[in-house]
């Protein structure tokens, strides 16, 4: 909290170079001594660097809620894992937490009542200034665990100071340069946007000003926003370092680094930018926060982690890479020449069951982009309202597609990956995979847009087995694990395929070969996608319906890893598997 002294700083925090005179001059009309008292019923018009209320911008930002439906009980019987040294306690409501008071109202005005599993353990975490590295179930409320303790410390410490005498590489750009105590990195302009739309919420009557920057977008309409100030900057990393080569953005002032979606931005190639951003520009290391959000920790994350965090806690909400029990999961066998047919069949019968004045939005995933715009004007030729988005659609036209969706203008939405991982899109209730993917993590992220926050959604699968007959065993696991009825064909296919694995080895066995590991799928999976917490004097504390247990050192009985929670074993391969990434 501020003291009165602090009051008259506020015009000396930041230089004309980030705060400038047009945003200056305004904020003094709002706050002229640093904070406002104009309404008595207020409690936070005493609080320093707090504007007043402006109720057409709360309908702006806070009008549309959608938080009916949530099944937050089903949380509560969520496992959390936290390892690390000294965990803080997770908090149980957000009126009970150490946020802070503008946090809290924020939080408030935006229907939010009782914090998610990932939520309670992070913001405490964040809270107390310990790097995070968090695995946690798509749609879990990752955006709101990062952004409420960054925001509020924000709040708590006010506006920085711009070092006076700067060394930045960029010194004769300076009267340009805006310098964000926040970055957020995320690997698509969709995403970058939606937490965007959430970082404003969330600094609503803050001296904290959000910016987004992204590639698709004129680079001249970006830079003239960032003029204005920026304090939080979410970006994609491509666009990012390019602001930085032109001298438009210095990262000397940041205390908190998320990398959120992290494992995305690897598969996309973003590694080198996301290198360069954190170790090769004037981005602080010893000051710096940094966290790292996903719905799954493959070991080239874990590498990127042990890189840039530093004593860490590692957490994992329910299962690693696993679905939500509120997702109802349907397989329907289906040939490719009958997709289209019973694709407008289950629509047709969704919107019969759709009740009257609420809104119900269909996913529907494709593999390819000419696919998307063809299937979409097919359903738009029978009555169906639908649009589409895909990478070769104009950013304009990719937002334009999301808003009319987001709106139920046209309630189907057909769509490629580019859709798939990290939006946030309310009223998704059911996620049709028209065609499904080769990667069972890809499968879980895309049935991952409905059943979020708690929300129960549905999810229907199109299975063919010229197709898709390289996950299911898979996708058995996954539908076992998240308890979902099991169609008989897939296990018939499954018989058949271990029948034809089990003559492979005999054949094998015959010609005089080596000996046959049976774990090597085991092995192979366990490395591929191992996310297991190896410091040796860390302690490890599991939450299970409120009940805490504590253990110590690093022999855990269970090992987690893509679709779930494992037995340990001591096989020699797999222990070297374990450790290969340190």
């Amino acid at each position: 909290m501020y003291n009165n002294n602090n009051n008259n700083n506020w015009n000396d925090t930041k230089s004309d170079s980030v705060f400038n005179n047009n945003r200056k001059a305004n904020y003094a009309k709002l706050c002229p001594n640093g904070y406002v008292s104009n309404d008595p019923n207020d409690k936070l018009a005493n609080i320093p660097f707090v504007r007043p209320r402006d109720e057409a911008l709360e309908e702006v930002l806070f009008g549309h809620q959608s938080n009916s439906g949530i099944n937050f009980d089903k949380y509560q019987d969520i496992p959390v894992e936290a390892s690390g040294r000294n965990i803080p306690d997770p908090i149980d409501s957000f009126a009970d937490s150490e946020l802070h008071e503008l946090m809290k109202f924020n939080i408030n005005l935006s229907g939010f009542d009782i914090p998610t599993p990932v939520q309670k353990s992070s913001v405490p975490i964040i809270t107390h200034g310990r790097d995070l590295m968090a695995c946690a179930q798509t749609g879990s409320g990752k955006t709101g665990a990062f952004l409420f303790p960054i925001l509020s410390s924000c709040f708590k410490t006010g506006p920085p100071t711009i070092p006076k005498n700067n060394t930045n590489r960029y010194d004769s750009y300076m009267q340009n340069c805006c310098y964000p105590v926040a970055l957020v990195l995320a690997p698509t302009r969709e995403l970058a946007i939606q937490i965007f739309d959430e970082a404003k919420k969330f600094s609503y009557r803050s001296w904290v000003k959000p910016c987004v920057v992204y590639g698709g977008q004129r680079m001249l309409d970006q830079v003239r926003e960032l003029q204005k100030g920026c304090d939080l900057l979410v970006a994609t990393p491509g666009r990012l370092c390019d602001l930085i080569d032109r001298g438009r953005i210095s990262l000397c002032l940041v205390r908190y680094l998320v990398l959120d979606e992290a494992d995305r931005m690897l598969d996309m190639g973003f590694e080198g930018q996301i290198r360069n951003i954190v170790e090769q520009n004037d981005m602080p290391t010893e000051d710096r926060q940094t966290l790292m959000f996903s719905a799954t920790f493959p070991s080239d994350i874990q590498i990127l982690a042990r890189d840039f965090l530093k004593d860490y806690i590692f957490l994992t909400i329910g299962r690693v890479g696993s679905t939500s029990e509120n997702i109802t999961q349907t397989v329907e066998y289906v040939e490719e020449d009958e997709k289209v047919s019973l694709l407008m069949d289950i629509l047709a019968a969704d919107e019969a069951q759709a009740k009257e004045n609420s809104l119900h939005l269909t996913l529907v995933f494709v593999e390819t982009k000419r696919q998307a715009d063809i299937l979409a004007n097919i359903l738009m030729d029978n009555n169906f309202q639908t649009t589409s988005i895909h990478g070769d659609r104009t950013q304009y036209e990719r937002e334009r597609a999301l808003d009319l969706f987001r709106r139920g203008v046209t309630p189907i939405m057909v769509a490629t990956a580019v859709a798939a991982r990290g939006l946030d899109i309310p009223n998704v209730t059911h996620v049709i995979n028209f065609d499904l993917p080769k990667d069972i993590d890809d499968y879980v992220h895309r049935i991952g847009r409905t059943g979020r926050a708690g929300n129960v959604g549905r999810a229907t699968a199109f299975f063919n087995i010229e197709h898709d007959k390289g996950i299911v065993k898979d996708l058995i696991d996954l539908l076992e694990e998240a308890k979902q009825d099991i169609p008989k064909f897939l296990l018939d296919i499954r018989l058949e395929m271990d029948y034809e694995q089990r003559a492979k080895q005999q054949r094998y066995h015959n010609r005089g070969g080596g000996a046959f590991n049976p774990n090597y799928r085991y092995i192979s999976r366990l490395n591929k996608n191992n996310t297991v917490d190896h410091r040796k004097d860390k302690e490890v504390t599991t939450y299970i319906s409120g009940k805490k247990t504590t253990t110590t050192g690093s022999n855990n009985s269970m090992k987690a890893f893509n679709g779930g929670f494992i037995p340990y074993t001591s096989s020699a391969n797999a222990s070297n598997a374990e450790n290969s990434w340190f």
